[in-house]
């Protein structure tokens, strides 16, 4: 097998709300786009992020209204306090504060207007010898 891209698809009711979200606080770019549909990429995530609207019969049965509540969009940053700062004076609302975990992760939470998570997160991961 070779693989020659990767993406996340998540069903949401507002496929735009979602779509600008990421385009408008996030860098990321429309690729393609249809009535239900949006596939987002940047250059630098290594992935498109493609929303698609609940109900669209083109999905199966047993997937076309599942919600892609409780998903997390993580992106590692490398100035994660600069982002923090940029998202607050945009309006964006921190749904989980800036928090670091004993194994060296550091992140935060906003949600996008349909409910998925985006999380910004770093490393600091301690250094241990052997």
């Amino acid at each position: 097998m070779k693989i020659t891209a990767s993406g996340v698809s998540l069903n949401v009711d507002d496929v735009e709300a979602s779509a600008s979200f990421l385009t408008d606080h996030f860098g990321f770019v429309t690729e393609m786009s249809a009535d239900g549909f949006a596939s987002l990429t940047r250059d630098d995530v290594g992935m498109s992020v493609i929303f698609l609207r609940r109900g669209l019969p083109t999905q199966p049965d047993d997937q076309r209204d599942d919600h892609a509540i409780g998903q997390i969009l993580a992106f590692t940053v490398e100035d994660l306090e600069g982002e923090l700062a940029r998202l607050q004076a945009e309006g964006v609302t921190i749904t989980m504060p800036l928090t670091s975990e004993e194994w060296g992760e550091r992140a935060f939470q906003v949600r996008d207007p349909n409910g998925i998570i985006v999380q910004l997160v770093d490393w600091n991961a301690p250094v241990t010898t052997a």
